[in-house]
């Protein structure tokens, strides 16, 4: 199940998928090789940086453009494009991915994501109406530089401490801490070195490890997934300085949220995902979309048989023959990114370039993204085989889902 938020965006009438990324600012741009007819008005260069490692990018700010999402209409708009190929999301996500948008857009509005409907509702603040929700966490959000914190409290190991943490949809992951920030906040031992994510400056590695709890006012959940991210990737980040890392996509789809930005408020109230178990990818691959190719595959219902008819009256037999019949279709080419060292999928000999084939016996592009990625998140011991195109040779691979922490 997907943990992030993807929404119809129209920028100047042109109708485009956004990401719903709670941790930005601005709205920026990119994979527009599809999308050339769009006019973006008052053009001019300029540098950005965000999380990675690696350099400033070169991206074109845009002045007084039109945004909307459904009937919630902002004027006015600054948007920011970046036609650097390398930096798509669309890949990683498996599905077509334009942008990505944030507060600038969203600062008028009180916003409501309802996880387990798949519905975004956007209200002008005089219109919304709080419902009475004895249960529910409302906190309020501070904001710097335009993006939401909040205080909660977590237990590493066997101590509680307070933190600050950025309220980040476009994380997919449920915690982030930042490592040694203080002398409390110390990882715990268990842990292992992983991707973490794709930043506008280049990937994102950690450590992912689990913490005891996370308590959010009268709702505590416990074992949490959680990342420490390696220091390089905000070296030349300015952040928050009472910041001590983020609450992502993982978290935040166990409830249904409130985000009142004009009023400072956030509220969560729990849903159907509050109690499942927090997975993480225990077979150690990261794939990514890379583009489609033709496939023939079968017709249902059709195979060579044969039908005898008799005409008793001219005393004749007639035979009938059917063949197989094809369809011939377009179809997702899956790549992996990354394998993890030490992993199952490691150990078996699975290397980064590699292309899948088949998948548990069936043609892999039978399979979304997101439903190959809940595979690797599911329970320890469960059994995946895998075929892989390699330099124009097939190897096959079985390996089985290990619990690291």
């Amino acid at each position: 199940m997907s943990n992030l938020v993807i929404i119809p965006v129209e920028i100047n009438g042109v109708a485009l998928d956004f990401l719903l990324d709670t941790g930005v600012n601005a709205t920026i741009l990119f994979s527009l090789e599809n999308k050339d007819s769009i006019e973006l008005n008052n053009a001019s260069p300029i540098k950005l940086r965000g999380l990675g490692n690696g350099k400033p990018i070169e991206a074109v700010k845009s002045t007084q453009n039109t945004l909307s999402v459904g009937n919630a209409v902002n004027r006015n708009q600054t948007v920011f494009i970046i036609f650097d190929q390398e930096l798509n999301f669309s890949p990683r996500l498996g599905k077509a991915v334009h942008g990505i948008i944030g507060y600038d857009f969203f600062k008028d509005f009180v916003v409501e994501t309802n996880y387990v409907k798949e519905q975004l509702i956007i209200t002008r603040p005089g219109s919304y109406r709080y419902s009475k929700c004895k249960r529910c966490f409302d906190a309020p959000l501070t904001f710097y530089k335009n993006k939401p914190y909040l205080d909660i409290e977590v237990t590493l190991e066997n101590e509680p401490h307070s933190v600050t943490l950025l309220l980040d949809s476009g994380s997919g992951d449920a915690l982030w801490l930042f490592k040694d920030k203080e002398p409390y906040l110390i990882m715990p031992k268990k842990s292992f070195k992983d991707f973490l994510g794709l930043g506008l400056s280049g990937n994102i590695f950690g450590e992912r490890t689990k913490i005891k709890t996370v308590s959010l006012g009268s709702y505590n959940l416990s074992s949490v997934n959680t990342a420490f991210p390696d220091k390089e990737a905000f070296a030349n980040i300015n952040l928050f300085p009472e910041r001590d890392g983020s609450m992502g996509g993982e978290m935040l789809r166990r409830f249904t949220t409130v985000i009142d930005y004009t009023n400072k408020r956030l509220r969560l109230r729990r849903n159907r995902y509050f109690g499942q178990p927090f997975y993480y990818n225990m077979c150690g691959l990261t794939l990514q979309h890379k583009g489609f190719e033709y496939v023939k595959e079968r017709l249902p219902n059709y195979g060579k048989s044969r039908s005898i008819g008799q005409n008793n009256a001219a005393n004749e037999i007639a035979v009938f023959e059917t063949q197989r019949l094809y369809a011939i279709k377009l179809a997702p080419k899956y790549e992996i990114s990354e394998v993890r060292e030490g992993s199952p999928a490691a150990i078996a000999g699975m290397l980064k370039g590699d292309v899948l084939v088949t998948l548990n016996g069936q043609p892999a592009h039978r399979f979304g993204l997101e439903e190959i990625n809940s595979m690797f998140h599911s329970k320890e011991g469960r059994k995946i085989t895998f075929s892989v195109l390699r330099n124009g040779l097939t190897y096959n691979f079985s390996i089985k889902l290990k619990r690291v922490i």
